[in-house]
């Protein structure tokens, strides 16, 4: 008897410890790129600390031009598990409880296939001595990635495709036990119904990989068999594409056609808005979108809140037209977030209130909820007065 109390009393520990379904998931993006990986400090940054090699090099291109972007805690690495400790426990305070890791399977010239950036989430997040207490779950960041995007400081203008995520049925099926084997089991990845979610950036290039349409479906179809042989009802595939313009007609039918293919449950854009150098406008344009998407497709649509756009670190070329930056506050962020959470309401009985936000950390992009030297804690107080709003 009294052994099955302390059993009784262990298990209400470690429930207690892991992350509880929210009344909303309110989730941010994480970019996993400051950090050294073997295959982009081969490739791209051999400086030995990630992205932020890149990040540092920003230079003011027109006045008042907010470069290079300043973290307030300095240039930490995200595979670092004290780190995201810090950022779990920030996150949750101000009413973050879901990080949404890009995930990466690309092909590279040397011949290498597999995993990309991955440390940052096996080495930093899940070694993070609270990471029970958030969700998570992955994004397959399915894009290709040329030469010179990632670093045109060596580069220069070398577009010729460096990473490509077309990888074919043998390297599918190792990427479907991967991720089912090292993350769908955990107590925090996020599940709807049972079944575990699985975004994808690009369904265009996801059916480029493969001989046809027919096998990409069948591939797809693979994915959903081995989740339920795993003991999960089924798959979540969420279509998550960048960008986030308005869809023309041939879009909008490609787009029917492709989650129609591979039979997709939902649909959050990255970066809902396009791109305007007016953060209102890019804020109202997502606004319009998400209205005209939702009566578009028939699966339940995710709203979506950027923080702005300025990969101008990037491209030496990019000036003030492709910079969101204009009348960007967290006081503007917040009054778009609220509409999101609108949304999620309205559609309450139809679908679980997800919130998605562009994002926890794209420094190189000017997106990130992360405390800076320039606006501090204004953007996470801007998130936890909309959500704890009644």
């Amino acid at each position: 008897m009294k052994i099955n109390r302390i059993l009784f009393i262990i298990l209400a520990a470690f429930l207690c410890s892991c992350a509880k379904q929210p009344d909303y998931y309110v989730c941010a993006y994480v970019w996993p790129s400051c950090h050294d990986d073997s295959l982009a400090h081969h490739y791209l940054w051999p400086e030995g600390k990630g992205e932020w090699e890149v990040i540092e090099k920003g230079d003011p291109r027109f006045e008042g031009h907010y470069q290079p972007r300043q973290p307030l805690w300095g240039h930490e690495l995200d595979n670092d598990p004290q780190v995201v400790e810090k950022w779990i426990n920030t996150a949750l305070e101000y009413g973050v409880n879901t990080f949404i890791y890009d995930w990466y399977w690309f092909k590279a010239p040397d011949g290498y296939s597999g995993p990309y950036l991955e440390s940052a989430l096996n080495d930093g997040f899940l070694k993070a001595p609270s990471n029970r207490k958030m969700n998570f779950y992955l994004m397959y960041a399915n894009h290709e990635v040329k030469y010179n995007y990632w670093n045109y400081h060596i580069h220069g203008d070398n577009e010729d495709i460096l990473f490509s995520p077309c990888i074919g049925m043998e390297d599918w099926k190792k990427v479907v036990e991967r991720v089912i084997t090292q993350y769908f089991h955990l107590p925090n990845y996020v599940k709807i119904d049972g079944c575990p979610v699985f975004a994808m950036f690009n369904a265009e290039l996801f059916i480029k990989g493969f001989s046809s349409p027919e096998e990409a479906s069948q591939a797809m179809e693979y994915f959903r068999s081995e989740v339920r042989k795993a003991g999960f009802p089924d798959l979540h595939l969420q279509l998550t594409p960048g960008g986030g313009s308005d869809p023309s007609p041939s879009a909008q039918n490609r787009m029917n056609t492709n989650i129609n293919l591979l039979d997709i449950n939902s649909i959050a854009f990255y970066n809902m808005g396009g791109f305007n150098p007016d953060y209102r406008k890019h804020c109202e344009n997502a606004v319009n979108i998400r209205n005209k998407v939702d009566t578009t497709y028939n699966i339940p649509l995710f709203p979506t809140v950027s923080i702005g756009w300025d990969d101008t670190p990037r491209f030496p070329a990019k000036g003030r037209e492709h910079a969101t930056c204009m009348n960007q506050s967290p006081e503007v962020f917040g009054h778009y977030l609220k509409i999101a959470k609108d949304y999620a309401d309205a559609h309450a009985d139809e679908q679980p209130k997800f919130i998605m936000i562009n994002a926890w950390n794209e420094w190189v992009e000017g997106s990130y909820l992360l405390p800076d030297k320039k606006y501090g804690y204004t953007y996470l107080e801007a998130v936890r007065d909309v959500i704890s709003e009644k």
